[in-house]
């Protein structure tokens, strides 16, 4: 029997027992269950609304009078349940004249920002510390490997403002200067793991909350 003809009837028969196999158009999260690494249940079908498909809150900029002077609104899972399971988020930045979105890391997702306002100066450093860096422009877009620290800074005199994509429904999030000083790690540790002044320390933990 031709070689081609063997191939041609393997195909065929893995096709057709695997035809019945179920298949799910959309997983839409059911947040009052557990969240574990697959992410969230999902919602019975019988009720999964439209709504579940829409998010309108990215429209309206953020509050970004707080200490860095900038916002992050998410449509992650929790607060859009339609992308549970798809592998896929989205949130927006909001920078006021001076702001800036401090070191952090995505420990689950890559990210892709895109510039719609004004100027950003963003950059993020690779696993052999080298720094990658570049002040973006409106329409300008940038990627960000998953689990690099990186950064994003107003570098306009007026707001400005992106999007971001993410690669996980649940990205997670962890911002370097809160790790290290918002939380009660004693300061002589933080010293002695980061090289830091215990005076500049302190003041830190001060301005962010922590103690120790």
């Amino acid at each position: 029997m031709p070689q081609y003809y063997i191939l041609f009837l393997f195909s065929l028969i893995f096709f057709s027992s695997s035809s019945h196999a179920s298949v799910q158009d959309f997983c839409v999260a059911d947040l009052k269950g557990p969240d574990g690494p697959a992410g969230y249940p999902c919602k019975s079908p019988a009720n999964v609304t439209v709504s579940d498909f829409v998010f309108s809150s990215l429209a309206k900029g953020g509050n970004t009078t707080n200490i860095i002077q900038a916002a992050v609104t998410p449509a992650f899972v929790a607060q859009f349940p339609g992308v549970n399971g798809l592998g896929l988020s989205l949130a927006r930045l909001d920078l006021a004249p001076g702001g800036v979105i401090p070191f952090h890391t995505h420990p689950g997702a890559s990210e892709i920002l895109v510039v719609t306002r004004g100027h950003i100066t963003a950059g993020f450093v690779s696993s052999a510390n080298t720094v990658y860096l570049e002040t973006l422009k409106k329409g300008d877009v940038m990627v960000f490997p998953q689990g690099l620290l990186h950064f994003q800074v107003n570098a306009a005199k007026i707001h400005s403002s992106a999007f971001v994509s993410f690669s996980s429904a649940s990205p997670g999030l962890q911002i370097l200067d809160f790790a290290l000083f918002a939380n009660n790690l004693p300061s002589a540790l933080v010293g002695q793991t980061t090289f830091l002044d215990l005076a500049q320390i302190k003041k830190l933990k001060g301005v962010l909350g922590g103690t120790g």
